[in-house]
């Protein structure tokens, strides 16, 4: 069956650094676009990196500059690499793939002194 495991949250100080990580099983992984989304507390959850198949990126505009999403498709993992965090960034992430029809449960990040 599909899964999608999230790793790598936690808590950090404002301006550190947090790399998620992404498991990914049971679908061809190589051939999908893979999401990464947050959502804050009371807040929608919304879309901030993907990484397409052929490996093109996509940002939200905040995020640009400090986020970093990259893929290893021979492992089946996707990654997403923050730095310096700041206490907006606090947020459930989740990785999503093949059109959101699959994700995973999703990881804590709190950025908090």
């Amino acid at each position: 069956q599909v899964q999608l495991v999230e790793s790598g949250g936690g808590l950090v100080q404002p301006g550190g650094s947090l790399r998620l990580s992404c498991a990914a099983s049971g679908f061809s992984f190589k051939d999908y676009d893979l999401r990464w989304y947050r959502q804050a507390p009371g807040m929608e959850r919304v879309l901030i990196a993907l990484i397409t198949s052929a490996s093109s990126i996509y940002y939200a505009d905040s995020l640009r500059g400090r986020f970093t999403i990259s893929r290893d498709n021979a492992k089946n993992m996707v990654y997403l690499q923050m730095n310096s965090l700041k206490p907006d960034d606090t947020a459930v992430y989740y990785c999503a793939a093949a059109q959101d029809r699959y994700w995973g449960q999703g990881t804590q990040v709190t950025v908090s002194s």
